[in-house]
């Protein structure tokens, strides 16, 4: 096997709600397959527990950011994101993840990717998985990355500055239209579901109608194993119908359970990662759910709404994700054009990551 540099340049942070290794693209082996290999033991993907590695025992830790400049002339930044396996020996490059890529643009700064500017830096990224487009605003007073500040995310203990994010082109970003089955509503075993490509592929399923409110934690619901059961089957069917194919060994779809709110402008989501519940909510997954209930005629639908801007919220477990999304059009033709967030950053350390031998021996 090609020999592969084991020690290698790494930056942990917590990213959104989520957490994990950012790299520049070229601390890590060209080889597809070995940078995999790189990334299973950078994670310590092999274990449950993971404690060979930087994992935490959840798809929500153990994520990996990959920048590099971007080989588009209208983007300044490459983002390539990877799920690594929780217990598996697996990388899947299928999905984006919205917490991590709110790290990106900071660390690509600091890591002199980007020059920075006086007060704010706007950064344009493309995301290497769907091909979507994403500007990032980065708090950068006096031309430097700043992490300290008064903004809150609701999953987060204390503030730190905001990272505001824009998402232009997620709406079929993968699949190549928004609702890639050419239904806003149709029925997998019997039940209505809603299959939904903007950020992240979803599968929208009403709480009710899998027995369950839609309010319980994540605790309750993964111990639910005959909901989990029903997600999953669901799931490798929505996948088929979605052109993914075999999604067995994906996370994408993501099944989510929608439930109304007392607030109009709300609705309440359970995010599944896809076979746990998310203890809050992944943003490319509320850009999906907050799409679905901005437009008519799905199970997520909301009250019908005009063109222009419209402020709305996901609920999830740990509190809400606000959203700003931009409609154009009206009724059943209406379309999402923009929706933007905020998320915040910390950066928790930046050193050597050592990868252990057994990996690359052949």
């Amino acid at each position: 096997m090609q020999s592969v540099n084991q020690k290698i340049p790494c930056v942990l942070m917590r990213s959104g709600t989520s957490r994990g290794p950012f790299f520049l693209k070229e601390w890590l082996p060209a080889d597809p397959k070995l940078r995999d290999l790189a990334l299973i033991g950078a994670i310590g993907a092999s274990d449950p527990l993971q404690l060979d590695g930087l994992g935490g025992n959840s798809t929500l830790n153990s994520k990996v950011a990959i920048v590099s400049r971007s080989s588009l002339p209208d983007c300044d930044l490459d983002y390539l994101f990877a799920q690594v396996g929780v217990g598996q020996a697996t990388v899947d490059v299928r999905p984006n993840c919205g917490n991590m890529l709110s790290g990106v643009a900071p660390f690509a700064i600091e890591q002199g990717l980007i020059e920075a500017q006086q007060g704010t830096t706007t950064v344009r990224i493309h995301n290497v998985n769907t091909g979507s487009k994403i500007e990032a605003t980065v708090q950068t007073p006096n031309g430097k990355v700043t992490y300290e500040g008064s903004a809150r995310i609701d999953g987060v203990v204390g503030t730190a500055a905001p990272v505001l994010l824009n998402f232009l082109d997620a709406w079929g970003a993968v699949t190549g239209q928004l609702f890639p089955t050419g239904q806003r509503i149709e029925k997998i075993d019997g039940i209505e579901v809603t299959c939904i490509d903007a950020a992240m592929p979803l599968m929208i399923v009403r709480a009710k109608d899998m027995g369950v409110s839609g309010r319980e934690s994540p605790a309750e619901l993964d111990a639910n194993k005959a909901l989990l059961t029903q997600l999953e089957a669901m799931r490798l069917q929505a996948g088929l119908r979605m052109g993914l194919g075999d999604v067995s060994a994906s996370v994408v779809p993501k099944p989510v359970l929608v439930s109304p709110s007392d607030d109009a402008t709300c609705i309440v989501s359970r995010y599944f990662t896809p076979h746990r519940c998310h203890s809050s909510h992944a943003v490319t997954g509320a850009i999906g759910v907050g799409t679905a209930f901005a437009l008519p005629g799905t199970v997520a639908s909301g009250n019908t709404r005009a063109a222009g801007r419209h402020l709305m919220s996901v609920v999830h477990p740990q509190g809400k994700i606000d959203l700003d999304v931009e409609l154009v059009g009206e009724g059943m033709n209406a379309v999402v054009q923009k929706a933007a967030l905020v998320r915040t950053v910390r950066k928790i350390m930046q050193g050597e990551l050592y990868l252990p031998d057994y990996l690359f021996q052949a």
